[in-house]
Parts: C-alpha cells; sequence; structure tokens
C-alpha cells in the first residue's frame, strides 16, 4: 500500500494563472488532491480550447495507479471520523463552500466557457446551479435524522448510516454543476469522497473545489485525474463502498459490471434519447419553438436530458419545422471571445466525429438536413464546430432517431396518431426524460403518463427544468437510482434498522 507522504512529487497550487482578461484564455495547472495535498501527477496533459485545440487553456495532472490507490486509502482513513461529524456541521460545510463559489463565479465561469466550448452566458448558468446545488444540500441536514418507531412491539429506529469510501466520475458537459450533484449528497451523508475528473473539462471543476476541501478535514475530499485505468481502480477497489457515475449508457455497463465484483452500490445517471411530443391542439408560437430551441440547442446539445427527438402531427410537421427553423435564425456559433455567439463548439474531436457520422447516416438513408443560424466569422477552422441542423424524413428506426446524438442534430419525424406518436417515444432502450406540448394540461398529463422516462415534462424541457429538489434519474438503460432530492441524499446511505421486540421478551 503507498504510503500517503509519498505520492510523486512536492506540492503544487491547485492553479496558476497567467493575464486572463475577457476574450483571453487562463492558463491553468490542475494538480491531484490526495490527503489534503496538492499533489503533482506522474506525467501531465494539456487541455486545449475546444474553439481552438491550437489553443491551450491549461494542464492537468494524470495520477498514477499507486497515487489512485493512496487517494483511496487516504478517504478509507477519513471516513470513519467525518461520519462521525453532525450532519448540522457537515451542512455547514457546504454553505460556506456555495459561498466561495459564489465568490469566485466570474473567474471560473470564464474559465470553464474556453475549456468546455459553451458561451460564457451558460458557463455562468452552470456556476450558479453549482452553487445552488451546494445551498439547497446545506439546509438538508434533517433528511438524515433517524425514524423513531414505538409501538406494542417494541421499539425501532431506522438510522441513514454512511457508505464509508465514495468514488464519483463525473462527465466533461456540465463538470462543475454535475459533480456538485454528487459531491454534495454524498458529503453531507457523512462519506468520504475520491472524484476522478473529465478528462476533456477538468479544469475549472478542480478550481471550484479548491475551497471545498480546505473546508474538510484531510482525506475526506480526493481529486483524481486519469483515463479509464483509474476509472476502473476506483469500480474495483474493495475499499470504495459506492460508485457514483454520470455519462454515457456504454460506460455505465462497464462501470456496473467492474463494481459487481464486490457488490458496491452504484447510482448510474445514463444517457438519454428523450422526446419531446407536441400534441394536435398545440399552438405553434413563438413560445413553444423558443422553449424546444432552447431545450435542444442549449451547449450545442450536449445535455443528457435534452430533448433528441421531436414528434409532431403530420399534419403541422411543415409549419412546425419552418417555424423551428425561424426560431434560429440570430443563432450565431462561435468561440467565447464572440460577443455575438450564442452557440459554442463541441468539446472534443470524438464527439464531433459522433455527430457528424450520424448526420452523414441520416443523408445517406433519404433523410434531408436544414442548416440553423450562422458560423461566426471567429470560428478557427481547428475548431471542434458544427453548424446546428434540423433534421427531416426520417423514419422512427433512424439511427439518428434511436441513438443519443448529444450534439446540435435535431430529427423532427411526423405521427399520425397520439397512440402512434406515444409507441414511437417509447421506441427506445433508453429512459431519461421526455416532454408533452398541449395547450390543454389535463391532456398533456394523462400523455405524460404513458411515457417511458424518469422525469416527464409538461409544456417545458431545458436546462433547469430538473430542479435540485426534485428527484431524476432514468427508466430502462438511462440509469439506476435516482439522484436530486431527498432521495438523491439517502442513495449514498444505508439503511439500517436498531429494533428491540418487546412482544418476544419471555414473560
Amino acid at each position: 500500500m503507498p504510503q500517503l507522504h509519498d505520492l510523486g512529487g512536492p506540492p503544487t497550487s491547485v492553479e496558476t494563472e497567467q493575464s486572463a482578461g475577457p476574450g483571453r484564455l487562463h492558463h491553468t495547472e490542475a494538480t491531484l488532491l490526495i490527503a489534503g495535498r496538492p499533489v503533482q501527477g506522474e506525467s501531465v496533459v494539456e487541455i486545449p480550447a475546444p474553439s481552438d485545440p491550437r489553443q491551450i487553456v491549461g494542464r492537468c495532472h494524470i495520477a498514477s495507479p499507486e497515487q489512485a490507490l493512496a487517494a483511496v486509502e487516504a478517504a478509507r482513513q477519513s471516513a470513519a471520523q467525518w461520519a462521525r461529524t453532525s450532519a448540522a456541521s457537515r451542512a455547514e460545510i457546504l454553505a460556506r463552500a456555495a459561498e466561495a463559489l459564489k465568490r469566485d463565479a466570474p473567474r471560473l465561469s470564464e474559465l470553464l466557457s474556453w475549456e468546455q466550448g459553451k458561451p460564457p452566458a451558460e458557463a455562468r448558468v452552470e456556476l450558479e446551479g453549482a452553487r445552488g446545488i451546494l445551498e439547497w444540500h446545506a439546509g438538508q441536514a434533517a433528511a438524515l435524522d433517524p425514524v423513531v418507531l414505538d409501538d406494542r412491539r417494541g421499539r425501532q429506529i431506522r438510522r441513514r448510516v454512511p457508505m464509508g469510501v465514495v468514488a464519483v466520475m463525473v462527465p466533461w458537459n456540465y463538470p462543475v454543476l454535475l459533480a456538485q450533484l454528487m459531491v454534495a449528497p454524498a458529503l453531507l451523508a457523512g462519506n468520504a469522497v475520491v472524484l476522478k475528473l473529465p478528462e476533456s473539462s477538468p479544469l475549472a471543476l478542480r478550481a471550484s473545489l479548491s475551497p471545498l476541501a480546505e473546508l474538510l478535514p484531510p482525506g475526506v475530499l480526493n481529486i483524481l485525474a486519469g483515463d479509464a485505468a483509474i476509472g476502473e481502480l476506483l469500480t474495483t477497489h474493495p475499499s470504495v463502498r459506492k460508485v457514483a457515475f454520470t455519462g454515457s449508457t456504454a460506460t455505465g455497463r462497464k462501470v456496473m459490471a467492474a463494481a459487481s465484483g464486490t457488490l458496491k452500490s452504484v447510482s448510474l445517471e445514463l444517457g438519454g434519447n428523450d422526446p419531446a411530443v407536441v400534441l394536435p391542439g398545440r399552438t405553434i408560437d413563438a413560445e413553444l419553438i423558443d422553449e424546444l430551441v432552447r431545450g435542444t440547442l442549449t451547449n450545442a446539445g450536449q445535455i443528457c436530458y435534452a430533448p433528441k427527438r421531436i414528434y409532431v402531427p403530420a399534419d403541422r410537421h411543415a409549419e412546425f419545422c419552418r417555424a423551428f427553423a425561424d426560431g434560429c435564425a440570430d443563432m450565431v456559433v462561435g468561440p467565447p471571445s464572440d460577443g455575438s455567439a450564442t452557440l459554442g463548439p463541441l468539446n472534443n474531436a470524438r464527439q464531433l466525429a459522433v455527430v457528424t457520422g450520424l448526420l452523414d447516416d441520416a443523408l445517406a438513408g433519404g433523410g434531408s438536413a436544414v442548416p440553423l443560424g450562422r458560423l461566426s466569422e471567429h470560428c478557427s477552422p481547428d475548431g471542434y464546430w458544427f453548424q446546428p441542423r434540423l433534421v427531416t424524413g426520417l423514419g422512427n428506426g433512424a439511427r439518428l432517431v434511436q441513438e443519443e446524438q448529444f450534439g446540435p442534430l435535431v430529427p423532427v419525424v411526423a405521427y399520425s396518431s397520439v397512440d402512434e406518436a406515444v409507441e414511437m417515444a417509447n421506441d427506445t432502450e433508453y429512459g431519461l426524460a421526455a416532454s408533452v406540448w398541449s395547450d390543454d394540461e389535463a391532456e398533456a398529463f394523462d400523455v405524460a403518463a404513458r411515457l417511458e422516462a424518469g422525469t416527464v415534462f409538461v409544456n417545458v424541457h431545458r436546462v433547469g427544468a430538473s430542479a435540485v429538489d426534485m428527484p431524476f434519474g432514468g427508466f430502462k438503460q438511462s440509469g439506476i437510482g435516482r439522484g436530486h432530492a431527498v432521495e438523491g441524499i439517502h442513495e449514498y446511505t444505508e439503511l439500517q434498522v436498531i429494533a428491540q421486540r418487546e412482544d418476544m421478551r419471555k414473560r
């Protein structure tokens, strides 16, 4: 077992920045964090800007297997003491971390925009959301109170007990916000955490966690970066009792398989192929179009529960498509330095290849694509740019309709009856979210109850619709367990029953 004092180099600062003003790149150094100490990794990778990969936003230290083992050991050693800390004290630390995140948000949002690719306004929304998650959890200490039941049989105490060491694995699309949806409940519940940064957007997340880590006892929050081998080490390590993973369904299957060897608890928030069903009586107006444009194209479509396919009545298909294209007329795809840009690039070359491949397949299969908005003149030729498209002429079995595109491709599929729309919407291995759009809310709720998804929205379906106090998770292959709300906090606990059976005592 590696010793905690021998972690691969002297401590370094979490980040160092060079002149980073509006429109300028940050130069950030993200270290590991093990047992309360910033630590250099065995190697360092550069983090390019998706808008121009020739520009380097910062560098991230990569953990060795020995350092990953040391991080787990540090978490194990700190877990018991942290579990004995009162829930109220743990909540107070989250509240103070929220204050620090509010203070640092302007700097972090700019860094996030450059490394992830989203426009600065969207990065600010993500930081505000992460702060809100911390604040909400800071008010939920009572969710961990024991329940005492006294009846004729005796006394029963139901306790929520920390699991111990929790491994948290974060995706690259909303790294700061999605990390806090796992870290905040895990810490509030009394667990120690080993967090694995996303490979292509680790910098803002690492910086955002520094104030929280400084408030915690050493070892309660450890931070690693690395490839799939580091993830596998965490999911198979016997001291890790829970794995919280947000990412693709394909990777989620691997996480679950690896965790099964030691029967770990898993929370998996996985992919979605989320339908938006526009009912026949819904007025096709500016409100509907604005909501669906924002829902499908925010963060260039790289949102797990965003609408991925839109179903409209066959006799209104052309009307809807014209209105949707018109609603995108002022959209500009460009870099963070372009103040007119409303969309950014895709985050990485691999995702650009996925989206491009799905468009090529749709066109080869007889589909038609209408470009939406325009590319900024400031787009670097090397950036991961993709002009949004509205795609029509596809059947429900087309790859673009069946798979999660995770990009700005919007297939619009015609239906002849509401029953057919429901059948097509449910014809998928996914079941994360869905939405129903109608002027008649009673009708919308009736149809919503027929859809196979963990969350079904009515007349809304965009970032922010799933609030932190609303349980969230998927049906089918979109995940296991629930995040958000009190249910999400309880996912990071074991339920223990202490029972006294007076009725079974010998008289």
